[in-house]
């Protein structure tokens, strides 16, 4: 081996080491750090409707997911502390050490298992095909070659893409039902139904999203509703980024206890009134 070749395998075993060791270092961080501080910091979003939202008169957030993230720290034995990233930047995974878990029911796909450690599922959600209440589509094929309105960042967006890949335990196969036209991004859901509501085919012909964020927006008087059956069924699940098993580990402690105990499917009948908690 002539003494470039040396140089670089030394480089090279160095760069393991350390990385090997930084792993190592990280064993721990997260929990050590929520314990030290006495404080779990979450990600959640003010507009998320029945999973978390901003209450106007209280000026806090509620919702089933901010139930679910008061019951996890109350399980650690700490305060708990709220920011609100948007979805993109929380899927993104570039999480700075400025919060230790996230909520929002993350699918937890394959391409984000490369980012994220998924310690439990809290949530089953069903995914459908919104559309204006004048609309005449009659099946999700009808909206082929339509303009379709997505969260940027989300499972929905995947589908529509045509890249999604159901591949977590016990997943089925999913049939892609609809091939839009265009496909619009948004930050939020409720942004995408802001447009929709402005008539059929205005802005947007519809709107994929989740069966509960749907259901808040009928409620708040939005002119929409579902078109046909859903489109898939996909669980929710807690997402934490890569290096610390024993944080994973206790978020998993956790939720399992809430499933026990019938914390989780009170909660859920709370805000939904529909127990999405377990599969069905």
């Amino acid at each position: 081996m002539n003494r470039f070749m040396t140089m670089v395998a030394a480089a090279a075993s160095l760069t393991v080491g350390i990385a090997a060791t930084t792993s190592a270092a990280n064993a721990g961080a997260v929990l050590d750090k929520v314990l030290e501080s006495g404080t779990l910091t979450v990600a959640a979003g003010p507009d998320w409707g029945t999973m978390s939202s901003l209450n106007n008169e209280t000026r806090q957030l509620e919702g089933y997911d901010i139930d679910v993230a008061k019951g996890i720290a109350d399980y650690l034995g700490v305060k708990i502390e709220f920011v609100t990233p948007s979805w993109d930047i929380i899927t993104s995974g570039n999480w700075q050490g400025r919060w230790d878990i996230a909520m929002g029911q993350m699918t937890p796909t394959a391409v984000r298992a490369e980012k994220f450690d998924f310690p439990a599922v809290y949530f089953y959600a069903q995914v459908v095909a919104v559309v204006h209440k004048d609309s005449k589509a009659v099946k999700p094929a009808d909206l082929n070659g339509k303009r379709v309105g997505v969260t940027a960042g989300s499972v929905q967006e995947e589908y529509a893409k045509h890249t999604f890949k159901p591949n977590w335990v016990g997943a089925k196969p999913i049939e892609f039902q609809v091939k839009p036209g265009e496909i619009k991004t948004y930050a939020t859901t409720n942004v995408a139904f802001d447009d929709l509501r402005l008539g059929d085919g205005v802005r947007l012909d519809a709107v994929l999203t989740d069966g509960p964020v749907m259901d808040d927006a009928i409620k708040a008087g939005y002119p929409i509703k579902p078109l046909g059956e859903p489109l898939f069924a996909s669980p929710g699940a807690l997402p934490v980024l890569h290096g610390d098993k024993e944080f994973s580990s206790k978020i998993a402690e956790a939720i399992q206890k809430m499933k026990e105990d019938g914390t989780l499917s009170k909660l859920s009948l709370k805000w939904y009134g529909v127990d999405y908690s377990t599969e069905k």
